[in-house]
């Protein structure tokens, strides 16, 4: 039997962390026994659906590098089916409401709940593999019962733990990181995330998020990309990529970049000696600036360092001082030595 997985986030808004991680398991499942992904959209209750959601998700799933073979397939266009299969198996209460014993199917507007569209939309697609958080695990065996009902074989079900706050509690936004569009605005590119995700795989139980792990795979991620994409990422020019690499993450990468590319308010340096030494070097270079050496030489004779970085950038704190002298062009490094000796 075709192995088939589906990914079913409501449309609430961007992907929560612990769902985000559902993606990234079924979609390393799907591939490793040469499946099939269903991305579902499970927008029965509309009461908490929000506009341009789906487009959130989409844009988060591309984000995370995540692809799905099928879909998506919205709950909602399904109502007629959702409709015609509580029918089959259930009965009408006095108020209207259609009931599997004990549990509602279909309200009396006729929409389906969660629980009978889950069952339908699992038993029609063939679903062969449920693999979701343990918040849904006592669902599980409703969920069996409908299916078999419908005359259908249930999937096999897979839960694991919840990602929880460093605190232990449930993710929120006091904890920096509830949704990719939380990360997405810190700065983490897609690929640390994904990383980080693919090292949890199937969690048994809860885990509490390593933000540290995060942090150190966001700037491996920087430090692999080529330049004109970590360029790209940043919104600056190619000549700036040097004075990234040093980088936590996008949003320090640009505020990296603009130490370079805005030229600092010239003020009278406390070390005249060092910034001449320097042009020295740099005016020696032919043609060429090696900043590493550069700041070799400068260390071995005693200059002052953190004068030079203020006078190259307007900071005494930032990147490193040699990726700065290497993101700028020889002109704009003597230019703004000069600014800064007079």
């Amino acid at each position: 039997m075709a192995v088939r997985v589906r990914f079913a986030p409501s449309p609430t808004g961007s992907l929560h962390l612990g769902n985000a991680l559902g993606a990234v398991v079924n979609r390393t499942f799907a591939d490793e026994h040469e499946g099939t992904l269903l991305l579902r959209i499970d927008d029965t209750d509309v009461g908490r659906n929000e506009p341009g959601a789906v487009e959130t998700i989409l844009h988060d799933l591309e984000w995370l590098g995540v692809r799905f073979d099928e879909g998506p397939v919205l709950q909602s266009s399904r109502r007629g089916r959702h409709f015609e299969a509580a029918r089959a198996i259930g009965a009408e209460d006095e108020e209207g409401a259609v009931r599997f014993g004990r549990t509602t199917l279909l309200r009396p507007d006729g929409s389906p709940t969660y629980q009978l569209a889950t069952a339908v939309d699992d038993a029609d697609f063939g679903i062969t593999h449920v693999i979701r958080g343990a918040d849904h695990r006592d669902n599980t065996a409703l969920q069996v019962e409908l299916i078999r009902a419908l005359g259908a074989p249930p999937p096999e079900y897979v839960h694991y733990g919840l990602i929880l706050g460093e605190d232990g509690r449930k993710l929120s936004k006091r904890h920096g990181a509830a949704t990719l569009a939380d990360l997405r605005q810190a700065g983490m590119p897609g690929e640390a995330v994904r990383r980080y995700l693919e090292e949890l795989r199937l969690p048994r139980h809860d885990v509490h998020l390593d933000l540290a792990r995060l942090r150190r795979l966001a700037i491996e991620a920087i430090e692999a990309m080529p330049d004109d994409e970590l360029a790209a990422r940043v919104g600056v020019p190619v000549d700036a990529v040097p004075v990234l690499r040093g980088a936590r993450d996008l949003v320090e990468a640009r505020e990296f970049a603009e130490l370079v590319l805005s030229v600092p308010e010239p003020e009278p340096t406390r070390a005249p000696e060092t910034l001449a030494r320097f042009r020295e070097l740099v005016a020696g270079g032919n043609g060429s600036v090696d900043g590493r050496a550069i700041v070799r030489e400068l260390k071995a004779v005693g200059a002052d360092l953190r004068a030079l970085r203020l006078a190259l950038t307007g900071r005494e704190r930032g990147p490193e001082l040699a990726a700065v002298i290497a993101a700028l062009p020889r002109d704009e490094l003597l230019r703004r030595a000069e600014a800064a000796q007079r």
